[in-house]
């Protein structure tokens, strides 16, 4: 007797097609197209200035892209942060960003109130229900810190936690929101070799439990050794695309990083100037959240 087997499909999660940012006459980001699928680790690397971050801030909602659609399997998303979350997009940021005085639990628990139904009243009554949904999500996140390695220190202010639990923090805070797609933005950054290989280990876990990954990262080793597909953006704009071992030897990718220009390369001073656009940008955005 002879059997089938059948294999998984990959469905496509994330679907951006032709993303465009300028700010003012400055393009950031130019006609970048990038799909990400289930079961999936997608790496996005670049030189400093490359338009890696902008890029992430239009998938998320930070920005409004100037051309171009984001879509979250196959519903185009709305440019509101709050929506993407809802949606199933998570991510987290270059500089952390936790709620320092309060303890590594409510970090999570705050990461819940996407997925918490119950209303206003509800909580200020106290209502049953309210009740049960306090429990579920206190009984997540506790999941959550297991996954993570943090539930040992669920009591502990997030600010005390050493820099790389930190790390793992703003990821348990991101998987609260039950996301379909993690968006990781330099997970590694200020890590040591020990940290940085319990971070891919954690990545891989995250991948295993059904959720597609897209990943920032400087360190090229590393994202060599955890992604299945690695694009490379220059400028804003994406030169090459692929699997691990064909882009890092693809010599486009090779003179960006060592600062050899290549044809169509662009001048020092418009790199300068688009660097200094998205930062511009980022202070701004950073302002109007306080």
């Amino acid at each position: 007797m002879t059997t089938t087997t059948t294999a998984p499909t990959s469905t496509t999660v994330l679907d951006a097609s032709g993303v465009t940012m300028r700010f003012g006459g400055l393009t950031a980001v130019r006609d970048v197209n990038l799909t990400v699928n289930t079961g999936e680790i997608v790496g996005l690397i670049g030189p400093n200035g490359a338009g890696k971050t902008t890029f992430f801030n239009c998938l998320t909602g930070l920005y409004v892209p100037t051309e171009g659609k984001v879509a979250y399997k196959g519903t185009v998303l709305p440019p509101k942060p709050h929506l993407v979350t809802q949606a199933g997009i998570a991510r987290t940021f270059q500089n952390i960003r936790l709620f320092a005085n309060m303890t590594v639990l409510e970090n999570v628990l705050v990461g819940r109130h996407t997925r918490t139904k119950e209303g206003l009243w509800s909580a200020l009554l106290r209502l049953p229900g309210f009740k049960k949904a306090e429990d579920a999500s206190r009984a997540r996140a506790m999941e959550l810190l297991e996954f993570t390695g943090l539930a040992a220190k669920a009591d502990h202010l997030a600010r005390n936690l050493p820099y790389g639990e930190q790390r793992k923090l703003e990821i348990a805070r991101a998987l609260a929101s039950e996301p379909g797609l993690l968006l990781l933005d330099e997970p590694t950054a200020g890590m040591n070799p020990q940290e940085t290989r319990a971070a891919e280990e954690l990545i891989f876990a995250i991948r295993d439990k059904g959720i597609a990954v897209l990943v920032i990262e400087h360190d090229i080793r590393f994202i060599m050794n955890l992604c299945d597909r690695v694009a490379v953006l220059v400028q804003g704009e994406k030169i090459v695309e692929g699997p691990a071992d064909v882009v890092q030897s693809d010599e486009r990718v090779i003179a960006a990083y060592l600062g050899t220009p290549f044809e169509g390369a662009p001048g020092e001073a418009e790199a300068a100037e688009v660097e200094a656009a998205e930062a511009e940008a980022q202070s701004t955005t950073e302002g109007d959240d306080k």
